[in-house]
């Protein structure tokens, strides 16, 4: 069975009220902590229907992107990384992570600097670990991932992403071993000639970041 795209367990972080501070590529105002709560309470309902144990951590005021937690970590078949977010305002949530990590994982290692990566810029398939460079994530981030994978038998595959989507991941998504779910735009820059890909329309863009 696949481990890239197939899961038993999830860890997850309830929204904070200060979700509203948090970063985002375009300004389309704030959004609203009552109805963020809401359908995050259904993407945790979607993952307990679909036979995932769901852990969930209680909000974290103080770091108002902590909700988006997958960016602190990454989860692989021999261990997890903790990653070092770019964003100043990101700092000191990886740490927090690490704890988590390892109550799931024997091997939990770090990547210290000098660079910066985010798990929203990496997808894992099958094969590789395909990193999207972006303002979050830059060469010596991937350099320290690739160290930290190296004895894992990983191999890292580093791409330029398109300059105004915000992370790798926004863009695309591995639906299984051999598809990769992608906007136009990421069709056009043809990095998954290997794999088997689906463009989404026009118009439902958001919809390539899916689990």
């Amino acid at each position: 069975m696949s481990t890239s795209y197939h899961f038993a367990h999830a860890v997850v972080r309830r929204p904070s009220n200060s979700i509203a501070k948090g970063l985002r590529a375009a300004d389309v105002g704030n959004p609203d902590p009552d109805q963020f709560d809401i359908q995050h309470r259904a993407y945790i309902a979607a993952l307990e229907d679909a036979g995932v144990k769901v852990e969930i951590l209680p909000a974290w005021e103080r770091f108002p992107d902590s909700v988006f937690i997958e960016d602190s970590s990454l989860c692989l078949p021999k261990g997890a990384v903790v990653m070092r977010p770019g964003a100043p305002s990101r700092t000191g949530e990886s740490a927090a992570m690490a704890a988590i990590l390892e109550n799931y994982f024997a091997d939990v290692r770090t990547i210290s600097g000098p660079g910066f990566i985010e798990g929203g810029d990496i997808l894992v398939t099958d094969s590789e670990i395909i990193v999207g460079l972006s303002d979050r994530t830059d060469r010596d981030g991937v350099e320290g991932l690739s160290a930290c994978v190296a004895d894992w038998g990983m191999v890292v595959r580093t791409l330029e992403t398109p300059s105004d989507v915000l992370h790798f991941k926004t863009a695309c998504g591995l639906l299984d071993a051999e598809t990769i779910l992608l906007t136009e735009q990421m069709a056009k820059a043809d990095f998954f000639t290997n794999y088997r890909t689906l463009v989404i329309p026009k118009g439902e863009e958001a919809a390539a970041n899916a689990i």
